[in-house]
């Protein structure tokens, strides 16, 4: 038999875990023709029939699934393959691509990548603003800032320090509710809350706020979206304390109450670590987002900063 050609394997695997041609074609990035005739191709050189039509869904034969887990396989030698090449380019020139959350995308990182155009200009900064765990192993991100400490053995995690976030609400909020003097006064409140909610109601126990889900009349996954819901007056939102010194007429309610702590962890793969494009933003990142939790830290406070493997 000949050698199997890889976009054929690849356009194989796409469509047996969408469960269709069109998902896939969209996954890869190709037409769905081009998709169909690579399917059809590896069929014909295989001689096996790796799909049947169930509705509109194509389910794997017996033959397929046979496949599959060989198909992944080459898959994961591949991304290998890729992620050591990557870590053995010298060339600075060329792109980094970061994962971040909306709200660090919005109020942090313009002024990071104003430093990496100054010393950098050469490097395309791509920045991906999500809170999903970007899958680094497949490199949908050279580097990631999360909020939680990396569990998989091939990525390093840095511990940078901690940003903020407390209770705001905007001046308009105040000017027909009140101030609120006590956790009591804010029985009433409506509440812009993170999805889950339930999760982000034990979070506020956690630090002594005890609210009911009733209360979470507006629910996002977005900090964003929370962040200017909470700047109109549509109720009270947790905020990120160095976006809300930017927001004009936000009020900090209940000033005397323990902050939430949000962690940031510098993540990359181990193998990229070794690309000078890729540790040259990383190392600014690094110095950037350190001077950004020391600025809003107690005078003398030192924010644990250790190299960690997650």
């Amino acid at each position: 038999m000949s050698a199997i050609d890889w976009n054929w394997v690849r356009a194989f695997r796409a469509t047996a875990e969408t469960g269709s041609l069109s998902a896939a074609s969209r996954q890869l990035g190709l037409s769905q023709p081009t998709l169909s005739r690579q399917v059809a191709a590896l069929e014909e050189q295989l001689a096996v029939t790796l799909f049947e039509r169930v509705g509109k869904r194509l389910v794997l034969t017996a033959g397929g699934a046979g496949m599959l887990e060989h198909a992944r396989q080459m898959a994961a030698a591949a991304e290998a393959f890729a992620l050591t090449a990557a870590g053995q380019s010298s060339d600075v020139a060329g792109r980094v691509s970061l994962s971040v959350t909306d709200a660090i995308a919005t109020h942090v990182m313009p002024d990071i990548v104003e430093r990496l155009r100054e010393e950098v200009p050469q490097i395309t900064i791509v920045v991906t603003a999500t809170d999903a765990l970007s899958d680094l192993r497949r490199r949908e991100a050279d580097i990631a800032i999360r909020h939680v400490r990396p569990t998989e053995p091939e990525l390093i995690g840095r511990l940078i320090g901690e940003l903020t976030a407390h209770l705001y609400a905007s001046e308009g909020w105040i000017a027909r509710h009140g101030v609120p003097r006590s956790v009591t006064d804010l029985g009433g409140a409506t509440l812009l809350a993170f999805d889950p909610v339930e999760r982000f109601v034990s979070h506020m126990e956690m630090l002594g706020l005890t609210f009911g889900v009733e209360q979470c009349r507006v629910v996002s996954n977005s900090a964003l979206a929370l962040w200017e819901m909470t700047r109109r007056g549509l109720g009270v939102g947790v905020v990120l304390d160095v976006a809300a010194v930017r927001t004009p007429g936000l009020v900090a309610l209940l000033p005397d109450l323990r902050r939430t702590p949000v962690p940031l962890w510098l993540v990359t793969h181990r193998e990229v670590q070794t690309s000078r494009r890729i540790r040259l933003v990383y190392d600014i990142l690094a110095d950037e987002l350190r001077r950004l939790v020391m600025s809003g830290a107690d005078p003398g406070e030192t924010p644990e900063d250790a190299d960690k493997t997650g």
